[in-house]
């Protein structure tokens, strides 16, 4: 007997329909697939990272309909016919997008693994707030977490983007 059936779950597949980084897609997903191992496994996204699985510490950020989630928390399913964007997406023509100019520019991003889900929360939030003050800054990533940096560099960083994507 396959092992999702032992756990009582439904093994039959789902047909979602999904817009990722400008791209639609049609998946078919076990009912508990959840959004991080759609984006990684199935798709080959692996820029959002895997952290605690919990929902905890903000690596696998994304970005649905430009409102972050977590993506280790999220059904599959749930995000049927919703626009995704990852960090894969923010590159443009080759250009990195402002805030990943200035999280390399500032030092921000030391061993790099909690910088996809920081930048893209400090996105959604420069999107609603373009002009924050450092305060506000810290609240908007507060669900993010880095073991490197202090967060001195990443707070700076933010900053320095808001100020170049609104002059």
């Amino acid at each position: 007997m396959p092992k999702e059936r032992r756990r009582g779950l439904n093994p039959k597949k789902i047909p979602i329909h999904l817009e990722i980084n400008q791209t639609p897609y049609t998946l078919e997903v076990s009912p508990s697939a959840i959004l991080l191992d759609v984006l990684r496994e199935d798709l080959g996204l692996k820029g959002t990272k895997r952290g605690c699985d919990q929902g905890q510490c903000g690596a696998c950020t994304v970005l649905l309909d430009g409102r972050p989630v977590l993506s280790c928390i999220l059904l599959a399913v749930q995000a049927d016919g919703k626009k995704i964007t990852t960090i894969e997406g923010f590159v443009r023509e080759g250009k990195l997008h402002p805030l990943q100019e200035a999280f390399v520019t500032e030092g921000a991003a030391q061993c790099g693994f909690c910088a996809p889900g920081m930048i893209l929360s400090a996105k959604a939030f420069l999107d609603q707030n373009p002009h924050p003050g450092e305060e506000e800054i810290r609240r908007a990533i507060s669900g993010n977490l880095c073991r490197c940096t202090g967060y001195a560099k990443i707070l700076r960083a933010i900053r320095n983007a808001a100020r170049a994507m609104n002059p």
